[in-house]
């Protein structure tokens, strides 16, 4: 496939493409105030795309990507974050030689410290580690019922999966890969996670019960506190005191203030908000909502929308570093079927 980033600075012609290039989406409409375009690439991957995160340590994109049922075609792939090439491509193991299905990958997180990368498994009820270096297959740790997503808390040695069958929330020691703290919730459905690796609390999106799961890896009893309608994904701010979670039945991000436990603002982002990511350096947030097809940018001072960028259908996953974001879609919009990756400059 070719991977070449292809440009359009016209917005029909990139929506056609999957490209797009410096979109200035609605900041005036919403705020007032002028504000400069962000710069957005993309590029056909492949088919199937869920998530990915950055390594900081290697330069990395990590995604995943499964397709077909049984799941035959599943790939963890390395992917230069500049250009969006997929410069490797693994295959997970074989789980069943009869029908050729393979253990496979959905969510993703790395670990810079261990040189690793983690992935769920939610088919198979696992959790998967994976060599940076080699793409090497180094460990599946079972037991995590529809293994949702995985963050990786790098300063404690812990890599936490959300169990979205069971309302559990695992935590297994990175340089073991042993099963070091299980907490379940019954009646909740977790599903994104996000850790403050100051304190070790990590806060699932509690989808089933509008809330948030917070979990100390040094108290027996979960915390809990309110969220929007509908959370299936949550960031914390770089300070660690506000949560923000993408509600994807209110097709919003919710504000929450960690200490009082309170939503203090809920700011509308585009139908099926389903992830959100925030951006350190900026403190700005980004939603991409799935059923709206675009990446809104939230300004949370502003309690506002700031950037509308616009996307093939169905965005799935966005996250964040050092003012850079890349976004998966599962369009199927690529000259062969693909799915696509986009590289965010935000504006300053």
């Amino acid at each position: 496939m070719s991977h070449r980033i292809r440009r359009t600075a016209a917005v029909a012609t990139a929506l056609a493409s999957g490209s797009v290039l410096a979109f200035a989406g609605g900041a005036s409409a919403h705020t007032g105030h002028a504000h400069h375009a962000s710069a957005v690439t993309s590029a056909p991957l492949a088919a199937g795309l869920y998530q990915s995160a950055y390594s900081e340590r290697n330069h990395v994109l990590w995604a995943t990507a499964s397709a077909g049922r049984p799941v035959a075609n599943s790939a963890l792939l390395k992917v230069d974050p500049r250009t969006l090439a997929v410069k490797k491509s693994y295959t997970p193991p074989v789980t069943d030689a009869a029908t050729g299905a393979v253990e496979a990958v959905y969510g993703v997180a790395v670990d810079d410290e261990h040189n690793t990368v983690w992935t769920t498994n939610t088919r198979n009820n696992s959790v998967a580690v994976y060599s940076q270096r080699t793409g090497a297959h180094l460990a599946t740790l079972p037991n995590v019922a529809h293994a949702r997503e995985v963050v990786v808390d790098e300063r404690h040695n812990l890599a936490w999966a959300s169990g979205f069958g069971d309302g559990s929330i695992v935590a297994f020691d990175t340089r073991t890969f042993k099963e070091k703290k299980r907490v379940t919730v019954e009646g909740a459905g977790p599903a994104g996670l996000a850790v403050n690796e100051r304190t070790g609390t990590v806060y699932a999106a509690d989808l089933n019960g509008d809330r948030l799961i917070a979990v100390s890896p040094y108290a027996k009893d979960p915390v809990f506190i309110p969220a929007g309608d509908g959370p299936i994904s949550v960031a914390l701010s770089a300070n660690g005191r506000t949560a923000y979670a993408a509600d994807q039945a209110a097709g919003a991000v919710s504000v929450v203030d960690l200490r009082k436990k309170a939503v203090t603002a809920t700011i509308p982002t585009g139908a099926g908000a389903l992830s959100v990511a925030a951006d350190e350096r900026s403190g700005r947030v980004l939603v991409a909502n799935r059923t709206a097809a675009n990446v809104t940018v939230v300004d949370p001072r502003r309690k506002a929308v700031v950037e509308t960028l616009p996307t093939a259908a169905n965005p799935n996953h966005v996250t964040v570093h050092h003012g850079t974001a890349y976004v998966l879609d599962k369009s199927g919009s690529g000259p062969a079927g693909q799915d696509q990756a986009y590289r965010v400059r935000l504006a300053r």
